[in-house]
């Protein structure tokens, strides 16, 4: 069995204006990468809110972040041809796209609602496994490598119980 590759996106906030401020995955060897977003300098939007949620200040980003080319070339450089999975596709696909204006490039790479993987005997099970891989683990939550870590995680132990269930 094969898990997806899981692509994940914290941002500034919610709605119009909010960007991204980290992006990490994980593949699927379970190898996880991370990066923080140096703010483009038309990216405005700062919600204090979702702030404390990743933990990450703009300053921090300013001082210790990625350039939105430097991310978005190595992105495209990972996943040339493939097709990488999200859990909040419609969000997730507003800030990546943000992120490839900001680097004037095209992104290489399909990117998918993490559900269309799922068979119905996983998603029976998905948010109480996902909720037990967090607590298990004791992974930070809002972060973006991290959380596609339990996102990954959460797949394959769902994966297995359904194969069990039709053994």
């Amino acid at each position: 069995m094969v898990p997806p590759v899981i692509l994940d996106i914290e941002a500034s906030g919610f709605g119009a204006g909010s960007y991204p401020v980290e992006i990490g995955y994980v593949d699927t060897r379970g190898e996880v990468w991370s990066a923080q977003v140096q703010p483009h300098s038309d990216w405005l939007h700062w919600d204090k809110e979702a702030e404390k949620l990743h933990q990450q200040s703009r300053q921090s980003l300013e001082a210790h972040g990625q350039t939105a080319q430097e991310i978005a070339a190595h992105l495209n450089r990972v996943f040339a041809g493939q097709t990488v999975y999200t859990d909040g596709w419609y969000q997730d696909f507003v800030w990546l796209h943000s992120l490839y204006e900001a680097a004037g490039l095209s992104p290489r790479f399909k990117l998918e609602d993490l559900s269309v993987t799922l068979t119905p005997e996983q998603q029976a099970v998905w948010h109480e496994t996902k909720q037990a891989v967090r607590d298990r683990f004791a992974l930070q939550q809002h972060r973006a490598s991290t959380d596609a870590k339990v996102l990954q995680l959460t797949w394959i132990t769902t994966a297995e119980m359904a194969a069990a269930l039709t053994e």
